[in-house]
């Protein structure tokens, strides 16, 4: 993160902690435009800054930082968890929903209970705590920023891994998106149990699933 940005988010974090609210907890998405795989939600708790020079929003940053990244978050963070929503999760309640349900699910995982969210873009509702929306939050809060950084590694490990048993989709290296290779192994060999059936509605299928 540029060191201006750097230090316009640690100050944004540090006016909530004057207000009171001690427990600061990201949230972010990923996954959400992808073809196949779960939408992925990373949820981060921070006590104080991280002195992490070069924390930012996950698509900025080269996949061996995030590895670099990741393991010193979760090990500074006061919690940190990764919720998951499936691809028939999505197609049955759309992946508005789903998104939010997978942001539900990190924050029920991470054992602890924080004092005030902090979200990319929209607010997540259903929940009672104090929170702030802010577009490109993941540019704008470290909390943000460093669960944008874990989901975005968890969910590309489980690409990788489910990928293995799917090697035709070359999920290893487009991670679900529809690259043309994806789009072109799905015309040929049709959908798997990861796809999400309500996303590839305008891809050429094989006859038989057509």
């Amino acid at each position: 993160m540029p060191r201006e940005r750097l230090r316009g988010a640690v100050a944004r974090s540090e006016e909530l902690r004057r207000w009171g609210y001690e427990l600061l907890c990201g949230l972010d998405e990923v996954g959400r435009g992808a073809l196949a795989g779960p939408v992925a939600a990373g949820a981060v708790v921070l006590r104080a800054p991280l002195p992490l020079m070069d924390l930012d929003d996950s698509k900025l940053l080269s996949p061996r930082q995030r590895e670099r990244l990741a393991p010193q978050i979760r090990a500074l963070a006061a919690a940190s968890a990764v919720g998951y929503a499936q691809a028939r999760e999505i197609d049955r309640l759309g992946i508005v929903e789903a998104t939010a349900l997978a942001m539900r699910r990190a924050l029920a995982a991470l054992g602890l209970r924080p004092d005030h969210l902090v979200l990319d873009a929209f607010p997540l509702a259903g929940v009672d705590l104090p929170q702030i929306a802010r577009d490109k939050g993941d540019r704008l809060f470290q909390e943000i920023a460093a669960a944008s950084v874990i989901a975005k590694v968890e969910r590309d490990a489980l690409m990788e891994r489910i990928g293995a048993s799917y090697p035709a989709y070359g999920w290893q290296s487009n991670k679900g998106y529809g690259a043309p290779g994806h789009l072109q192994a799905i015309e040929r060999y049709g959908l798997s149990p990861w796809h999400r059936r309500t996303f590839c509605r305008g891809v050429a299928l094989p006859l038989e699933e057509a």
